[in-house]
C-alpha cells in the first residue's frame, strides 16, 4: 500500500508540473527527481532524440561527472537505443554483466546494477526514454514497470505540446517580422521613389552596417514615418 501511495503521489505531483507555467527544462528536472523518489532509484535520467536521431541526456538527477559526459547514443544501439527503436520497455538484471550495455564501467565506478528503461512516445512516434537505476540487484515488478510507463507517457506530452508551442511562436514572429518588413520597404519606394528590390537592398546594408536586425531598422523606419505624419 505504502508503495502505490507513492506512486499516485509521484503521478500526481507530475500532472501538477505538467500543467504549470514551469520552463520545459525544469518540468523534465522534476519528473525524474520525483520518480527517482518514488520507486527508489539510485539513478534516474530522461534522454531525447536530437537532430542527428541520437539519444542524449536532457535531464538527470546525478551529479556524476563521467555519467553526465556520456556521448549520445545511437538509435538501436545499446540498451536506451533497443528501446527507443523498438518502442518497449526493457528491464536489466544487472547492467554490469549486460552485453548490450555500453557502460560497464560507468555502472561498477557509479555502484549501478539494475536498469529499467521504458519509451517516451507520442501517437506511436518515440522521442526518447527514460532511465531508472538500482544500487542492489532487482527484478522490476509490474507495477513498477506500469508506473514508469505512465510517467514517460506523461512526459513525452509535454515535451511534445512545449515543442509544439515553440515553433507556433516562432511561425508567428516570423510573419509579423515580414508584415513589418513590408510595410517598411512601402515608405521607402514612396518618399524616396525606389523600387522594391532596391528599397530591400537599402535595408539590408544598414542592418549589416549597424549590426540591427531587420526588424529593428524596419520598425524604426515607421516609427519615424508615424511621428512625422
Amino acid at each position: 500500500m505504502a508503495k502505490k501511495t507513492a506512486h499516485l503521489e509521484a503521478l500526481s505531483k507530475i500532472s501538477s508540473a505538467i500543467t504549470s507555467d514551469l520552463y520545459l527544462e525544469d518540468i523534465l528536472k522534476l519528473i525524474i527527481n520525483v520518480t527517482a523518489q518514488a520507486l527508489g532509484s539510485k539513478l534516474c535520467s530522461l534522454m531525447l532524440l536530437n537532430e542527428k536521431n541520437e539519444l542524449a541526456i536532457r535531464a538527470t538527477q546525478s551529479v556524476s561527472e563521467p555519467y553526465m559526459k556520456k556521448p549520445p547514443i545511437k538509435l538501436g544501439e545499446g540498451v536506451s537505443g533497443k528501446v527507443a527503436l523498438t518502442n518497449k520497455p526493457i528491464a536489466i538484471y544487472n547492467v554490469q554483466e549486460e552485453k548490450d550495455y555500453k557502460y560497464k564501467e560507468i555502472a561498477k565506478k557509479e555502484g549501478i546494477f539494475s536498469l529499467l528503461c521504458v519509451p517516451l512516445s507520442v501517437k506511436g512516434k518515440t522521442i526518447g526514454v527514460i532511465n531508472l537505476y538500482t544500487s542492489e540487484p532487482h527484478k522490476f515488478t509490474k507495477s513498477e514497470i506500469n508506473v514508469l510507463s505512465s510517467v514517460s507517457a506523461q512526459a513525452a506530452l509535454v515535451i511534445e505540446n512545449t515543442e509544439l508551442i515553440v515553433r507556433t511562436k516562432v511561425i508567428q514572429e516570423e510573419l509579423e517580422t515580414r508584415k513589418i518588413i513590408e510595410k517598411a520597404k512601402g515608405i521607402l519606394m514612396k518618399e524616396r521613389s525606389m523600387g522594391e528590390a532596391e528599397v530591400y537592398r537599402l535595408l539590408q546594408k544598414f542592418s549589416m552596417d549597424h549590426r540591427k536586425s531587420m526588424r529593428q531598422v524596419a520598425e524604426a523606419i515607421i516609427l519615424n514615418y508615424d511621428i512625422k505624419k
